[in-house]
């Protein structure tokens, strides 16, 4: 099986009257087997070919996750064409507008909701034909064809002259192009990223060597299917097992949408789940309002359990190892009376969650392992199809990336490309059969990624002496010191969020400087509670300068004498910050749609707040700007 194609047709073979997908209609879900999913994949690929779609032809698709989005995509690939998935989460059309033309696409896929981006901007994309609406509408325009009109146009073809379609879709070799993702890119702007049938094979093949699905198994996939994580470990590598995929029901907002999370959770019960550390967080903020709304005996017993079941568990690698197989009897019965409860808000079936995306603070790891959903943290990009390595069932240490995947490459290099010793932090490079073709129309920034066949990642991390890799941030992103040295800010930012529940958001900086700042956007409403209970009025003279000495108090719990004294070597946590009275998000750009902080455009739109910091008035955080910044978030 060397393309997505025969790898399609294999699972049908196997696994014909399994349900592949499911999706919710008519308020329930219900299941469409591997064989009604080709009946559609080959009317729609078909139906493609009829209208005219050439081999190495690109075919955008911009949908929610849904069972068209699988058999649209599949249905490009079997018309021999290359699908450039788009992220829902794209709204200015300047961002679609490049992507569309860059990849020189003819033809768009999208849904209802995701019309209304294209049709605006269709006449400036010189290469967009028509539009090929996956919804009825009332009335089509000259440039829209409905989705299902291709699927009968298709139906026609297959049932004239079906050997035409064959031939094309099985010219189809392991060489030629199946995506072409652009990511969101938190560095600079966003490239093509080829990926081969080929390297989907391989990277489907590498994540299976470190987990079993079996094929009675169900998951509901709520990331963005356009993403690499979703797309290889969701749509392939369940298609590979025979499993089920469940598909989110989309609301009429995206926070309608997002609150569906739980319910269809239930309604599915999956066995297993893919996150990224914003859905994790809002997950164990959900168990512990749960817990918190059951009054304070209850509150108080789940958390003596929970350090029990962490002081038992270690990092997982050690589990009840030593003197920690004492505590088994306990720890058996408190998952029964509450930790086995709070697995059933995930439909009681729930084995792990398997976290990619951004680094998971050990904390989250630590919280969901003692109540028995282990969070696996793995790691990749989507350069590498994406998976690299990640800790599993079978092998896995907290804090850690995991072990690597089966046939592949790594070593860990100095700035100068040198390999580094066991145990010593450098970038990430790999090798093997999961690495992309390269950037689509961007040679020089192929030669720069790609190396003699190694892919240089622009990661830092380092292996220990047992097979984990650590994974430590972006090389881009470090924080460079006076003297040179360096340090990832990644850990340290998601600690400060972590445990100091006064800062929402925030963003370190050190190019060369003497000292490590930040910019820090505050929960506003954890700083008026704290206001409220020293009985200081928000409006009052004096509270913006309270608030700014207690954020700074909470900071300071991370160097000596504090509780968190030793995470962390003390230079690189901030000697001062600033605070910001509007938050990184999606809408203004400075987050991207993995919930990741787009570095440079916040230090281009703060470049001045940062400067400001590295002055005599700025290191004194009771400095102008800070206090009518907080005055600001008190109103």
């Amino acid at each position: 099986m060397n393309t997505l194609i025969q790898l399609f047709e294999d699972c049908v073979m196997r696994y014909s009257d399994n349900v592949f997908l499911l999706e919710k209609k008519n308020n329930k879900y219900q299941g469409t087997t591997f064989r009604e999913v080709q009946e559609k994949v080959h009317q729609f690929g078909a139906g493609l070919v009829a209208l005219g779609v050439r081999k190495g032809d690109r075919l955008a698709l911009l949908a929610e996750g849904r069972n068209d989005w699988v058999i649209s995509e599949l249905g490009i690939l079997f018309a021999g064409a290359i699908d450039v998935p788009l992220s829902q989460r794209l709204s200015e059309p300047a961002e679609l507008k490049f992507r569309i033309e860059h990849s020189g696409c003819r033809f768009i896929i999208v849904s209802k909701n995701q019309a209304k981006k294209i049709v605006p901007i269709i006449d400036s994309i010189s290469t967009l034909e028509k539009i090929i609406l996956l919804d009825p509408q009332e009335e089509y325009r000259d440039f829209e064809i409905l989705y299902t009109d291709i699927i009968n146009k298709g139906k026609e073809l297959l049932n004239n002259n079906p050997e035409t379609f064959r031939e094309r879709y099985m010219s189809v070799r392991e060489d030629d192009y199946a995506n072409i993702c652009y990511t969101s890119g938190t560095t600079a702007d966003p490239k093509g990223i080829i990926l081969s049938h080929g390297n989907y094979i391989a990277n489907i093949n590498q994540s299976l060597s470190l987990f079993t699905i079996p094929r009675y198994w169900t998951t509901l996939s709520f990331l963005p299917w356009d993403h690499a994580f979703a797309h290889t470990c969701g749509i392939y590598t369940l298609m590979t097992c025979g499993a089920s995929m469940a598909s989110l029901q989309i609301g009429d907002t995206p926070l309608e949408t997002i609150k569906n999370i739980p319910i269809n959770i239930k309604e599915n019960r999956p066995y297993f789940l893919m996150s990224v550390p914003a859905i994790a967080k809002n997950f164990k903020k959900n168990i512990e309002k749960g817990i918190k709304d059951k009054g304070p005996v209850a509150e108080k017993l789940f958390n003596f359990a929970l350090k029990i079941a962490i002081l038992h568990n270690g990092t997982g690698w050690n589990k009840g190892k030593g003197l920690r197989f004492l505590l088994k009897p306990l720890l058996f019965l408190f998952d029964k009376i509450l930790f086995s409860k709070v697995r059933e808000a995930f439909g009681g079936r729930l084995e792990y969650f398997v976290g990619g995306g951004a680094l998971l603070d050990i904390d989250l790891q630590r919280f969901f392992y003692a109540i028995g959903i282990p969070m696996y943290q793995g790691y990749g990009l989507t350069e590498a199809s994406p998976v690299i390595s990640s800790n599993n069932p079978g092998k896995h240490k907290m804090g850690s990336s995991g072990t690597l995947v089966n046939n592949m490459e790594l070593k860990i290099c100095d700035d100068d490309g040198k390999e580094l010793p066991l145990g010593v932090k450098g970038e990430i490079v790999i090798k093997g059969g999961n690495v992309m073709v390269g950037y689509w129309a961007n040679p020089e920034a192929t030669r720069e990624t790609i190396k003699d066949g190694w892919l240089y990642t622009g990661d830092m991390g380092y292996m220990d002496k047992d097979g984990f890799l650590y994974v430590l941030g972006r090389f881009k992103c470090l924080l460079i010191a006076d003297d040179g040295e360096k340090y990832s800010p990644e850990s340290i930012e998601e600690a400060l969020v972590q445990h100091t529940k006064c800062i929402e958001q925030c963003m370190l900086h050190n190019n060369q400087n003497a000292y490590t700042s930040a910019l820090i956007y505050p929960n506003t409403q954890t700083l008026k509670q704290w206001l409220a209970g020293k009985n200081i009025a928000a409006d009052s003279e004096n509270a913006a300068e309270e608030v700014l000495k207690f954020i700074k108090s909470q900071i300071d719990h991370f160097l000596p004498g504090g509780k968190f004294q030793d995470q962390f070597p003390h230079r690189w946590l901030p000697a001062t910050f600033s605070i910001l009275d509007e938050g990184f998000s999606e809408d203004n750009h400075l987050v991207n749609s993995m919930a990741k902080m787009v570095r440079p455009k916040i230090e281009a739109l703060y470049h001045d707040r940062i400067n400001h910091m590295y002055t005599p008035q700025g290191k004194n955080i009771l400095n102008d700007l800070n206090i009518r910044a907080v005055k600001n978030l008190l109103k």
